[in-house]
């Protein structure tokens, strides 16, 4: 701090001011490394420009900027860059032709090429639904930053310090799913493609070895996918409508869909839920058939005995 001119000074004494409105002369003194006096013949130097900087006196006396101060121009670290573009992402989808899509586009616009990528991609992320658990921002920046450079990243992953692991991973693309960031890749360690939570990723490590996005990837259509599969119980339904119909009525999350021929449709899926399970599938306007899934059947006959006895006069 002591090597800074005095412009760049005066500078980072206003920028204090503003983020912290009645900041005293000491608390500026010490957070900056000067003296009291350094900082009074700083906040002179700002007046003298033409800053509107007031000062009281008393217990709760400071400095603070007054009205009629025409702001300088925005500079923003990578961490606040990013953190803003997710916390407007979270209050509102901003699509590129809305007001709140606009206004943040041009916020990316003004940023310095380090930062308007990262900021820019997150921005961009696939999302489906409103959001509302947000991951820590510097490791969604590490790995947007991974993903947009094509490296592969080492990740502490876990629930909890007690249950945490590594795992290699090609991270392809970050994904908004219903309240959840998620990111999609290869698993170097499963030797498999991977979907995880990015709240829970404690760490970021990026490693030399670099990958290439598969050609023609759709990250959000392979994220739900993925959420389909891999639970407790298999269900297989045979659904008495073509593909095309059945995807009308049925998210991609639900299952995989197969053709079986102009008429018919296989739902292959997993849930840890059968009851919930059932009671989505009752909402088909078509007819159906379980293939084998046990307990998705014994939720579904309960469900029927629980319609038919509500039905009775």
């Amino acid at each position: 701090m002591h090597d800074a001119s005095p412009a760049a000074r005066a500078l980072l004494v206003l920028e204090m001011i503003q983020n912290a409105p009645g900041i005293t002369a000491d608390r500026l003194a010490e957070r900056l490394g000067l003296s009291e006096r350094a900082i009074r013949r700083h906040v002179g130097i700002l007046r003298e420009a033409g800053i509107p900087v007031e000062s009281t006196r008393g217990r709760y006396g400071g400095y603070r900027i007054g009205r009629g101060l025409r702001l300088p121009p925005l500079m923003f670290t990578p961490t606040e860059a990013l953190g803003l573009v997710m916390a407007v992402l979270e209050g509102h989808p901003a699509g590129e032709d809305d007001p709140v899509g606009q206004a943040l586009g041009k916020i990316v616009r003004a940023l310095p090429e380090p930062l308007a990528r990262p900021a820019d991609a997150v921005r961009r992320v696939p999302a489906r639904g409103w959001h509302v658990v947000v991951p820590d921002v510097d490791v969604t920046l590490r790995l947007v930053q991974a993903s947009d450079a094509g490296e592969r990243v080492r990740l502490r992953y876990g629930q909890d310090p007690g249950r945490e692991w590594d795992i290699e991973l090609d991270p392809w693309a970050v994904v908004v799913r219903h309240r959840r960031w998620y990111v999609l890749g290869w698993s170097h360690d499963k030797g498999a493609r991977r979907v995880l939570r990015v709240d829970r990723v404690k760490g970021v490590e990026v490693l030399p070895e670099r990958f290439e996005t598969p050609a023609g990837l759709d990250a959000l259509e392979a994220v739900e996918e993925q959420l389909s599969m891999g639970w407790k119980h298999a269900v297989e339904v045979i659904i008495d409508a073509p593909v095309d119909e059945c995807r009308h009525w049925l998210p991609r999350s639900f299952g995989r869909l197969e053709g079986v021929d102009e008429h018919a449709t296989r739902l292959v899926a997993t849930t840890d839920e059968p009851k919930w399970y059932a009671a989505q599938l009752a909402h088909l306007p078509m007819s159906f058939r379980l293939v084998g899934s046990p307990e998705v059947r014994a939720a579904m006959d309960e469900l029927g005995r629980r319609l038919l006895a509500a039905a009775e006069e």
